[in-house]
């Protein structure tokens, strides 16, 4: 079985899904650890001055549970459509990727 071509939309919502996951991922993480640090800042702050910051840091965490999937989405979604454009022109000149399927 050989692969002369891709579909450039297809590969790229596919694409924009999966790395919209791994962002999902990335900013939970995130923002697990920035409100966490966050709210130590805030715990050890005694001024108005310092618990602002503390607290745009636990904002920051919260928001990027919702920041990152959509950016990560829309680099994977580019990523993909570019990817498979530049395969199907490069599957002309060499004929494809050879695959061993059963």
């Amino acid at each position: 079985m050989i692969v002369k071509r891709v579909g450039a939309l297809s590969l790229g919502k596919l694409m924009g899904l999966m790395y919209g996951g791994i962002g999902l991922l990335v900013g939970a993480i995130f923002g697990l650890v920035s409100m966490v640090g966050g709210m130590a800042g805030l715990a050890a702050q005694e001024g108005a001055e310092g618990a602002a910051g503390a607290g745009f840091m636990a904002g920051l965490g919260l928001a990027a549970v919702v920041i990152f999937p959509i950016m990560y989405g829309l680099m994977g979604f580019i990523g993909g459509l570019l990817s498979a454009v530049f395969y199907n022109l490069a599957a002309r000149f060499v004929g494809g990727v050879e695959l061993d399927v059963e």
